[in-house]
């Protein structure tokens, strides 16, 4: 008998309703409200919340204003900047690089130089200033600037954040080939951070996430095949598992749908279905876009979760 499964939801907010309130501050230009929202939270919360002005019309704008009212607001400057890498980042695409145009490319180094600017004021006022630090990680990625300026920068960061999973997972892209860097740098960056962070963190997902990359960059079905069934690999996703989602002291923190979403799209690939049913079951009703916008959304992951009840026996 087909299984048939309610619809998901990957609006950060079905997770964290905190989302909401921050967007709805932003719309209603309540900068106080905004405040309230991020200044009690850790660097994990604020950069989760920070990404809302992704969702506001108009948002740029707002800040502009409220700079111009308070020159030295930092969270300001930061939000306005983060909103100016991530609508860089829509302009370029996700496209490899020789399908992006000159006109696209242009506007979004536009963009980056921009926010690098702010970014740069910040960090000096703030220089323990984390979230500035994680966008400048991106500006640095989409500039060129290349591995030793990036890992510069993050290691700035990791003096007041040394856990901070979002600057890893950004950091741990640039390490990549297609980023200018190495399997061997990538591997051994995830391996580092994964068993430097606390039994039970997010953190070891970075290893899940490198192995993620290595198998979307083969170039054929049969070798990707091979490369899940590798015991080396699975050794790998299990180990990381085990210290993370699997382990008794996993929290539902920010990140934790896309972590615990990056371990059951791994457990089917090995064909540990009842692992991978487990872990759709903690997620219910959520899903986050990674890793699913790498494999064509929702129906990857529609079957996944199909199977994964079907073969894992756990609904």
């Amino acid at each position: 008998m087909p299984v048939h499964l309610p619809a998901v939801d990957a609006d950060p907010a079905a997770a964290f309703p905190e989302v909401n309130a921050m967007r709805a501050a932003l719309a209603a230009r309540d900068w106080l409200g905004v405040r309230q929202l991020l200044d009690p939270r850790d660097w994990a919360w604020r950069s989760l919340l920070v990404n809302a002005v992704d969702d506001v019309d108009g948002v740029d704008q707002f800040l502009r204003q409220v700079l111009a009212r308070q020159p030295d607001d930092t969270v300001a400057a930061t939000m306005l900047a983060a909103y100016l890498v991530g609508a860089g980042w829509k302009i370029r695409t996700a496209q490899r690089a020789e399908y992006v145009s000159r006109e696209q490319f242009d506007r979004f180094h536009e963009h980056l130089r921009q926010a690098e600017q702010l970014l740069i004021d910040v960090c000096a006022r703030e220089p323990g200033n984390v979230l500035a630090w994680q966008e400048r990680l991106n500006t640095a990625r989409g500039l060129g600037l290349g591995q030793a300026e990036a890992r510069r920068r993050y290691d700035r960061l990791a003096r007041y954040a040394p856990h901070q999973l979002s600057a890893q997972s950004t950091l741990l892209q640039q390490l990549c080939p297609k980023w200018g860097g190495t399997w061997e740098a990538a591997f051994a960056f995830a391996r580092e951070r994964a068993l430097a962070a606390p039994e039970g963190a997010q953190n070891a997902v970075l290893l899940a996430d490198a192995h993620f990359e290595r198998f979307c960059s083969l170039d054929s079905d049969g070798e990707r095949a091979a490369y899940a069934q590798d015991p080396r690999v699975v050794h790998d996703i299990w180990t990381a598992a085990q210290r993370s989602v699997l382990h008794p002291g996993f929290r539902h923190e920010p990140g934790w749908v896309a972590t615990r979403s990056v371990f059951a799209y791994w457990f089917g690939l090995i064909g540990q279905w009842a692992a991978a049913a487990a872990q759709f079951a903690a997620l219910g009703h959520l899903a986050s876009e990674y890793p699913w916008s790498y494999l064509d959304g929702t129906a990857t992951l529609d079957q996944f979760r199909i199977e994964a009840y079907a073969k894992g026996g756990q609904r």
